[in-house]
């Protein structure tokens, strides 16, 4: 990676990018260099697909820097939880980009919505 991230970017993204949506293409391929996962939407792509659906999605994810939750950013998930009643996945993505200082990029807007929480991008809508 040539530079520091400067994107946690959401499974949602990696879904849509791998299901062929030229936004979601688009917005990775323009910040690539920029962009990181946490263990999270690791496992929720890789939970998302079939072994036998080859190694795309694998070197998708292995192209991109993971980042791990420590006991930090789990406290601070559990306060993201309990004071905005953010779903555990969402409240640990919201705390890493924070832990991080990231934009959270992510489309699913239900519960971090960018008018209440500035750190979160919407790249683009379908």
């Amino acid at each position: 990676m040539t530079s520091m991230p400067s994107f946690l970017v959401d499974s949602v993204i990696l879904f849509d990018h791998l299901a062929g949506l030229a936004q979601a293409t688009s917005f990775l391929d323009q910040n690539r260099h920029r962009v990181a996962i946490s263990v999270i939407t690791r496992a929720e792509v890789l939970a998302g697909f079939d072994p036998s659906a080859g190694e795309l999605p694998m070197k998708l994810l292995d192209f991109f820097p993971t980042l791990a939750i420590q006991r930090e950013t789990a406290d601070r998930a559990a306060s993201l939880r309990r004071d905005h009643g953010l779903k555990l996945p969402e409240a640990f993505r919201a705390a890493l980009a924070l832990e991080y200082d990231l934009r959270l990029v992510t489309r699913e807007i239900r519960h971090l919505r960018p008018d209440r929480f500035s750190f979160v991008l919407v790249p683009y809508e379908i």
